[in-house]
């Protein structure tokens, strides 16, 4: 096959040749711009970003859209057909919501960063909002340390853009969020080692381990021993003195 080369050169890279090939896969190309086309009406942009935090019935969402079931349901076809939402029937009721895939994730990671940027003037009337919601993540993390959730997860139930909560959790807490709670996990465990017969399997699993052998790794990375020894060397919980 022949090398291609650009007719004028200008210091570029050795990828020409690359991006020339893909550049000739049209198809692929049409299959995006159809995929932004659909997401170029306001309406169907709303629905996606909806049914990517909860799924919903048609109904539902025209309540909350205040908009026709019909025109609603228009909408969810088109979203459908090209792969952007999913739904699943019980009984006589027809949920949806956004499809579990790398893209879709991306496309509402992308949405929820454009609002931001675009529109400071919707924002500015919450000013200290991010931290309230940090506070929330925070708590809800706390009482279930024992549950792994993703920063994206927490970022599609608290309704927070996924970027601006590790920044403003690192600004509240001084940590990143993985980290602090990593010691609340270290923290919960110390305990329960000290005042519950639990084994180090149990409680592995109680502060969130599905791995003995990570849980007995990271406890020993952050108290210097093991789980078995800092039991067996600590003195028991009733004559240790309250902070």
């Amino acid at each position: 096959m022949e090398h291609f080369t650009l007719p004028h050169h200008h210091g570029e890279s050795a990828q020409a040749e690359h991006l020339r090939r893909e550049l000739v896969k049209i198809r692929q190309f049409d299959t995006v711009a159809e995929i932004f086309r659909q997401l170029g009406d306001p309406t169907r942009v709303r629905i996606f970003w909806l049914l990517s935090h909860q799924e919903e019935c048609v109904v539902n969402i025209s309540a909350m859209l205040q908009m026709s079931s019909p025109a609603v349901s228009h909408h969810l076809r088109s979203l459908s057909d090209y792969g952007l939402i999913v739904s699943r029937r019980c009984g006589k009721e027809v949920y949806y919501r956004a499809s579990d895939t790398e893209e879709c994730r991306l496309l509402h990671k992308t949405t929820e960063q454009i609002m931001e940027i675009a529109c400071p003037e919707a924002t500015a009337h919450l000013q200290g909002a991010p931290e309230e919601v940090v506070h929330q993540v925070h708590e809800y993390l706390t009482e279930h340390l024992a549950q792994r959730i993703t920063i994206d997860e927490l970022s599609r139930q608290f309704l927070i853009n996924s970027t601006t909560l590790k920044a403003t959790f690192k600004k509240v807490y001084g940590n990143s969020l993985a980290a602090h709670i990593k010691e609340h996990r270290m923290t919960a465990a110390a305990h329960l080692l000290l005042t519950t017969p639990q084994s180090v399997a149990q409680i592995a699993s109680a502060v969130g381990y599905d791995s003995q052998s990570r849980f007995t790794a990271a406890f020993k990375e952050a108290y210097g021993v093991l789980p078995t020894e800092f039991r067996k060397h600590s003195p028991p919980a009733s004559t240790q003195k309250e902070p």
